[in-house]
């Protein structure tokens, strides 16, 4: 098996066991792409067209006013990082995706990989699934974000999410919390 298919095979087996078969044949289907730090990699108001896996390295998603941009996810483990509801539903995103470091992406054309899911029942269990999980989180995020202060959010990530706090750096993290750099400094040092 090709190196840099490694990641996405063990996903799969992990995450959604399917059919032998239909797993090789989906992988077929991907493509590489290598982006450099700071590259967009999805701008709102377009339509997702491709579902991507992150191979390597990390990806903050956030929206964008003409105000500011606030950081809503980073995608730091090997993962799928589409916007599902735009890919699957043909809606304009609106959602932004960058690059924080060079990444690796595995990508499919939206097309192929409709095609491959009426060939396969196995797909629509990963997009049943995906969606569930994805629903979830977001419930998880937008509940967090209303009861909880910016400190015990932090807390949270220290506990959960401990490689963000490691390899993001601190203005994004501010961003994701909704706070500014200096109010996050603050918090840090009561912690520490």
């Amino acid at each position: 098996m090709n190196p840099k298919f490694k990641e996405i095979s063990l996903f799969f087996e992990i995450e959604y066991p399917t059919n032998k078969e239909g797993l090789r044949e989906l992988l077929s289907l991907f493509r590489f792409k290598s982006f450099k730090k700071g590259t967009q990699i999805l701008e709102s108001d377009k339509e997702e067209k491709e579902l991507r896996f992150l191979n390597h390295g990390i990806v903050r998603e956030y929206y964008a006013t003409s105000d500011k941009e606030t950081n809503i996810n980073f995608y730091t483990k090997p993962q799928f990082i589409t916007d599902l509801p735009s890919f699957n539903n043909n809606l304009k995103t609106k959602k932004n995706q960058e690059s924080l470091t060079n990444i690796e992406l595995l990508c499919i054309q939206k097309t192929d990989f409709r095609k491959l899911l009426k060939k396969h029942e196995c797909g629509t269990s990963f997009i049943d699934l995906s969606f569930q999980k994805l629903l979830k989180h977001k419930e998880l995020l937008e509940y967090n974000r209303i009861t909880k202060t910016p400190e015990e959010l932090y807390k949270e990530l220290f506990i959960y999410k401990p490689s963000w706090l490691e390899k993001i750096p601190q203005y994004h993290i501010a961003s994701y919390l909704n706070i500014s750099p200096e109010t996050l400094s603050r918090i840090r040092k009561r912690i520490s």
